[in-house]
């Protein structure tokens, strides 16, 4: 059969693949973040069937999956609300860099990976999924509750961390020098402040350039606008990640919103190949060795999480509920996890375990932490004295 059908069947039977597990990971409300790694290792090297027509494409369109997540994340901000929330949660947000991510590099240390492999486990331990956690709190209805903007703002000082921490990271794992990576980190630190000026001064000049009422004509500036400040970024050692993330940022108003609506399907169809791609990448025979460990550290993390929710609850007044409620949704970690997993990884600079143990964690993490926004507040009604809380408590 010729090269080219083989790729179409191949990738035809991915993509309709990933639309059953798509439907079957809302049906039975989880994440399906964990079925698109699980499908990744069932066709990848050591799988069920290993496919072998659909690298090029995959391995440029997981790229463009991780931009747009990026891209998507920073549409959800404003430059205003991000200096409100880093203004609100600074406390609280090195408090969870601190819980969450010591975890991740003492057993990286721990496995001798040596410092570059504990400061990508601390990342992948310490970062939440700000899409799982979005998706739970609007499925549960908690939009509203007074926990709410606590959690948000804790996701925010996230996502500040993650525009200076990949830097650090990808100067890192490219074996640069001290001065290159105090550079990196300094071009990162520019380009953030540089981002949130233009975003709070010039805002509406920025959307004005990719703007338009013609839907292709604006998906087409859109999208070429982010994988241009994407590539460039990455040139400089800066991460495309985190580009497209301060483009999102720096878009604003009505041109911000129409970008999400039309960006979504987009971003949804390239994040799933992004996760089935880091899948393909990972060896399922490398999971067993690991899942002791991966299960540990889930445990262990799912305690701190719900410890730094409680802490930057309380430290905004909640009440008792709402500061459990506030942990159990900060417990999710997906997308970021898999993303820093995937630098460290394909860099060449960290044992190909790491993939292994990401994967497996990611797996657990994505579940829990559905599973523990749900069970958190009826189990604790059971089990804790006192009066009944309000759902707002």
């Amino acid at each position: 059969m010729h090269d080219t059908a083989i790729s179409l069947i191949e990738l035809g039977a991915v993509f309709f693949g990933l639309g059953i597990l798509g439907r079957l990971a809302w049906r039975i409300g989880i994440s399906p973040i964990p079925l698109y790694l699980l499908g990744g290792l069932a066709f990848g090297d050591g799988g069920l069937i290993p496919l072998h027509g659909i690298e090029a494409f995959t391995q440029l369109a997981s790229e463009i999956g991780v931009v747009l997540l990026l891209l998507l994340l920073g549409l959800e901000y404003s430059a205003g609300e991000l200096v409100t929330g880093l203004r609100r949660s600074w406390v609280a947000g090195l408090i969870d860099l601190v819980l969450n991510g010591l975890p991740g590099a003492l057993v990286a240390l721990l496995l001798g990976w040596g410092p570059i492999g504990a400061l990508a486990m601390a990342g992948i331990t310490y970062i939440s999924s700000s899409g799982i956690v979005a998706k739970v709190l609007g499925d549960l209805g908690r939009l509203g509750n007074r926990e709410t903007p606590v959690i948000l703002s804790v996701l925010v000082f996230e996502d500040l961390a993650m525009a200076i921490y990949l830097p650090i990271l990808t100067a890192v794992l490219a074996g640069v020098s001290f001065v290159g990576g105090l550079t990196a980190v300094g071009v990162a630190l520019v380009a953030i402040t540089v981002v949130l000026v233009i975003a709070l001064r010039f805002g509406k000049y920025v959307s004005a350039v990719v703007d338009s009422p013609d839907p292709e004509v604006f998906l087409l500036r859109l999208l070429g606008a982010a994988l241009l400040v994407a590539g460039l970024a990455s040139q400089l050692q800066v991460s495309a990640a985190v580009g497209a993330f301060l483009l999102g940022i720096a878009i604003s108003g009505s041109t911000a919103q129409n970008a999400t609506r039309m960006l979504e399907p987009l971003r949804d169809l390239f994040a799933a190949l992004f996760f089935v791609v880091f899948g393909l990448n990972t060896d399922p025979r490398q999971i067993p060795p690991v899942l002791a460990v991966a299960l540990a550290l889930a445990v262990v993390t799912s305690a701190t999480k719900m410890l730094t929710g409680w802490i930057a609850a309380r430290m905004q007044g909640v009440a008792r509920m709402g500061r459990l409620r506030a942990g159990a949704a900060l417990v999710a970690r997906g997308e970021f996890s898999i993303v820093i997993a995937g630098l460290a990884v394909t860099s060449g600079a960290v044992q190909d375990e790491l993939a292994a143990l990401a994967t497996a964690y990611v797996l657990l993490m994505a579940i829990l932490g559905p599973m523990a926004a749900r069970v958190v507040e009826p189990l604790a009604r059971k089990l804790l004295p006192g009066k009944p809380r309000t759902k707002t408590a």
